[in-house]
């Protein structure tokens, strides 16, 4: 959470710029070609770090202990009740969303459906403008604008909600034969007419 609010500016930049830097790949190139480049690149960088520190050892510059031996010796290993654990987790999530994913596709929830709907519709207008990892591009820096400006994104939200409510009130009315407006005024007084 730290890198998506920027709260180490130098980590986060380091971390989004390499994340654009990987997308803009994919972009242009297929992604066997992305991971080959990317694994080449660090093997020639440890090679050479491990040769020089090698050829120090040999001209006795150097105390022989290889670079990476901080990073050989840590365990990445975990324990059976570890593995369970997330295993259980990974289960739980995959079969809630399973849950959710028939619940709506299988009309559940008939305005949950119809928004999916609406959803799905919108994307395809997506997908025709751009490609999927413009998206993902596009996504990855989302965080910026929302803490730059972030009074003005939650009252657009709200305003959007709002309207939102007041479409589910029109269609809920609708789908139940249409009945009058509720009456707002406090405490159900009638105005006197004339």
């Amino acid at each position: 959470m730290d890198l998506i609010y920027w709260k180490d500016t130098e980590r986060t930049g380091m971390v989004f710029t390499g994340l654009v830097v990987v997308l803009l790949s994919l972009f242009q190139l297929s992604i066997i070609t992305v991971i080959s480049t990317i694994s080449l690149g660090a093997l020639c960088f440890t090679v050479s770090v491990s040769l020089y520190y090698k050829i120090l050892h040999v001209l006795n510059m150097g105390d022989g202990v290889p670079p990476f031996k901080a990073y050989l010796d840590l365990d990445i290993s975990f324990s059976g009740e570890l593995a369970d654990q997330y295993t259980q987790k990974v289960i739980v999530a995959v079969v809630s969303a399973a849950n959710s994913l028939k619940n709506l596709f299988l009309v559940g929830n008939l305005f949950d459906s119809l928004k999916l709907l609406a959803l799905m519709y919108l994307v395809t207008f997506l997908g025709d403008l751009c490609n999927g990892l413009t998206v993902l591009i596009i996504v990855s820096f989302s965080p910026i604008p929302l803490l730059t400006f972030q009074a003005k994104v939650d009252g657009f939200v709200a305003g959007i909600q709002a309207n939102v409510d007041n479409a589910k009130d029109i269609l809920h009315r609708i789908a139940q034969g249409g009945g009058p407006t509720p009456d707002t005024t406090p405490g159900g007084a009638k105005p006197k007419t004339q």
